[in-house]
């Protein structure tokens, strides 16, 4: 039977030359390795897909490592709305049928591979493992179109390997490792076939290695140019030599650490400074680079990084306590900030992580970098984020000192914890629903629990408690699809490369997600959090408290967009909101907060995973979700954006920059996985009142104010960028938890940015 599954794949590859090849090999040997071994299988089906899904190297590079993905393959994160693990791209392949010149018997091939697919794509199979009520009210078809309350995200995101150890071993010490562990896996009876397979997998890296050295060569043979010349025959001497030898020099950990990532589509890249610093200072301090050669090393890889278009990942840490060598770390983390001044591109996002004590010098060069409107260095504050964390998660301080933001500023421990963001909440919807019995006024269809008619809530806490319900629900069964989630990737996949550099997989002889990392845990995305807050602070106030408004009257304005009921909505606009130092308001928002967070934390003893997490991490999915959220108590007009993150309501915070930070510090940050705090200043106050606004920071931070986001644009540019894209190429922007370009952004999008009060 396998023979004459390979037989037939070669007979297909010997007919057609087309752009699904790779698909059809991958999927080939898929069907022949689909009862082995789960790790044997994923092995197979890497040597299948690479080197095919690697790109050519551009005249630009000074590394190794681009990729295309193809429509079928294998890997750890997210390739479409459903597509992870083994995925098939099932939406692009029908856009691609109805467009591509295909004969009819290779359509015929094509769609035979698609159906066997419809069986074996991970996504799939977790939908199949739905239990009857979470299949209810989690939609499974077209929930990008139809986003209801709460949807589960199919992606096992927001993973940093410990490259440390891969550059201080390198291929071939981990082959040393791998091949150790296998005999003590004979000696004791464990599992032979997992290491058996990494060392089928390390084969698979250094095949691409060889790949993309043989390419270097040729090229270099073919180049006219002595200073591109010479970039080649670099390129494939530090291919050759990471294939045969740990690195030794920056440009050999960057093109290892580079390739490594690709590979293992790992797409957040932790503590860069701690594992590239000793290198830079000894190259820099040997003579093997000057200063120029080390930051054009690096402005390579950023562009590499940027041209991955990961969009919201691409993390790249510097600064923080508990770095190994924080001298040579921090001289690292300057020339990092250099890059990202000098590389106008929205990836990495570089993080910085600051504390009492630091090098001053690296805050002035991030404020220097951010004033220049690049929007990085974001900045994440250790003496709040590293107790919050051991708090939260129930990490010792020596663990939690290692966290790290990944993807939108998520939290985990780099290497040794795993917690993608599985889940999705809109608060504001459960609001909504709520006031109408649990039936969403948009499509006039039942979407949520039915507790009740409005009229019936004698008091505000009828209210609270009946939104609560629904809260509750949807979280419970988010938690339970992360549990599903994690057990159906770990019976499918041992996830090899990642396992190979994430803390105790090797030691347990087990994948990272069948049971060999010790902190597995999940997180839980919440949306509208401070709409949801001002509408219930306006309901209490105007509909409870002082009778202003009628159950009956609200109810109609919001049904009918305010449209006859202008008077009705300028009191809600006019309530009390969250971002002035108003305490009715703050108060509010602290309810919904503390309330989310605490039960979606206690989810940890509900499920088996480690920890469950809230967090509030806005990309620009607040904008997407509103088009489906009906107007709202607040007086925020039906299908227009929500608040950011942790932000105010856009424009609402009208009281000036200290209110503003003053009430965005009150939530605890003790409670949750990170949150986005995302500002926008005018290029004068960052520019011309420096101290002003060191100040500010200063006080915000000492305040408890855990990160900050910050944008530095005039609005004159953002409404001419609108109507001018073309001269505008460069304006940068904090979306949410991660960066654009102002004029490649949507027009609502671009609306929701511009509606962000500028200090």
């Amino acid at each position: 039977m396998k023979d004459k599954v390979l037989e037939d794949a070669r007979e297909a590859e010997a007919e057609i030359k087309f752009p699904f090849e790779t698909e059809l090999k991958f999927t080939a040997a898929y069907k022949l390795y689909q009862y082995a071994h789960p790790a044997i299988r994923e092995a197979k089906c890497l040597q299948a897909e690479y080197p095919d899904y690697f790109s050519e190297i551009r005249e630009i590079d000074l590394f190794a490592g681009r990729i295309k993905h193809g429509l079928i393959g294998f890997s750890i994160d997210e390739w479409g709305p459903t597509a992870f693990g083994y995925y098939c791209r099932f939406d692009e392949f029908k856009k691609r049928l109805e467009n591509d010149n295909l004969s009819d018997k290779e359509k015929e091939m094509i769609y035979a591979m698609l159906n066997f697919w419809k069986g074996e794509n991970t996504s799939g199979k977790i939908r199949a493992q739905y239990p009857a009520l979470m299949a209810k009210y989690f939609p499974t078809d077209d929930w990008m179109h139809d986003y209801g309350i709460s949807f589960p995200l199919y992606r096992l995101t927001g993973g940093n390997i410990d490259n440390q150890k891969l550059l201080s071993l390198g291929i071939p010490g981990l082959r040393k490792e791998i091949e150790h562990r296998k005999v003590e896996a004979i000696k004791k009876n464990k599992d032979v076939k997992f290491f058996e397979a990494m060392l089928l997998a390390l084969d698979v890296l250094v095949d691409v290695c060889r790949h993309y050295l043989h390419q270097a060569e040729q090229k270099a043979s073919e180049e006219k140019n002595s200073k591109r010349k010479k970039e080649l025959e670099d390129i494939a001497s530090t291919l050759e030599l990471i294939t045969v030898s740990k690195p030794k020099t920056l440009r050999e950990a960057i093109q290892l650490f580079w390739i490594y990532s690709l590979i293992s589509d790992i797409r957040n890249h932790g503590r860069m400074d701690a594992y590239f610093g000793d290198f830079y200072v000894k190259d820099i301090n040997s003579g093997i680079l000057t200063e120029v050669d080390a930051l054009r090393l690096l402005q390579s890889l950023w562009k590499l990084m940027a041209d991955r278009h990961t969009i919201v990942h691409g993390r790249v840490i510097i600064g923080g306590i508990g770095r190994p060598n924080a001298e040579n770390a921090d001289r690292f983390a300057m020339l990092a900030m250099e890059a990202s001044r000098t590389v106008l591109e929205i990836e990495p996002q570089l993080s910085l992580r600051i504390y009492k004590g630091m090098n001053p010098a690296l805050l002035e060069k991030a404020l220097d970098v951010i004033g220049e409107g690049r929007t990085f260095p974001i900045l994440y504050n250790d003496d709040v984020n590293i107790d919050s964390v051991v708090k939260a998660f129930g990490f010792n301080r020596n663990e939690a000192e290692q966290y790290v933001p990944y993807g939108c500023g998520e939290y985990i421990l780099e290497h040794k914890s795993f917690g993608s963001p599985s889940g999705v909440i809109n608060l504001l919807k459960a609001l909504e629903v709520t006031l109408h019995n649990g039936i969403d006024p948009i499509t006039g269809k039942v979407i949520g629990l039915q507790l009740g008619e409005f009229s019936n809530f004698k008091t505000f806490d009828d209210l609270w408690n009946a939104y609560k319900k629904q809260v509750e629900f949807f979280t419970d069964l988010a938690a339970q699809q992360e549990e599903i989630e994690y057990r159906v990737a770990g019976e499918s996949s041992p996830f090899l490369f990642v396992s190979m550099l994430y803390d105790d997989c090797m030691e347990s002889g087990k994948g990272i997600f069948s049971g060999g990392i010790k902190y597995l845990g999940g997180t839980f995305e919440t949306y509208g959090n401070s709409n949801t807050a001002d509408s219930l602070t306006a309901i209490k106030e105007l509909v409870y408290d002082k009778s202003i408004i009628s159950k009956e009257e609200l109810l109609a304005a919001i049904d009918s967009n305010f449209e006859g009921h202008e008077k009705t909505r300028k009191l809600l606009l006019n309530a009390p909101k969250y971002g002035n130092d108003n305490e009715t308001a703050d108060e509010m928002l602290l309810k919904v907060h503390t309330h989310l967070c605490n039960y979606v934390k206690d989810q940890k003893n509900k499920t088996s995973l480690h920890s469950y997490l809230v967090v509030i991490i806005n990309n620009s999915a607040n904008t997407l979700m509103g088009h489906q959220t009906a107007a709202s108590p607040d007086g925020r007009l039906s299908g227009t954006f929500m608040n950011n993150g942790n932000a105010p309501s856009g424009g609402s915070d009208k009281e000036g920059i200290t209110a503003m930070l003053n009430s965005i510090s009150k939530p605890s940050t003790a409670i949750h996985a990170g949150s986005v705090q995302n500002m926008k200043f005018s290029k004068e106050l960052f520019r011309e009142k420096r101290m002003e606004l060191k100040a500010l920071l200063q006080t915000y931070f000492q305040k408890g104010g855990p990160q900050a986001m910050l944008t530095v644009v005039s609005r004159s540019d953002l409404e001419n960028a609108i109507i001018e894209p073309k001269r505008y190429h460069d304006l940068f922007v904090r979306v949410g938890g991660f960066s654009a370009r102002f004029v490649e952004l949507s027009h609502d999008v671009q609306l929701d940015i511009l509606s962000r009060t500028l200090y």
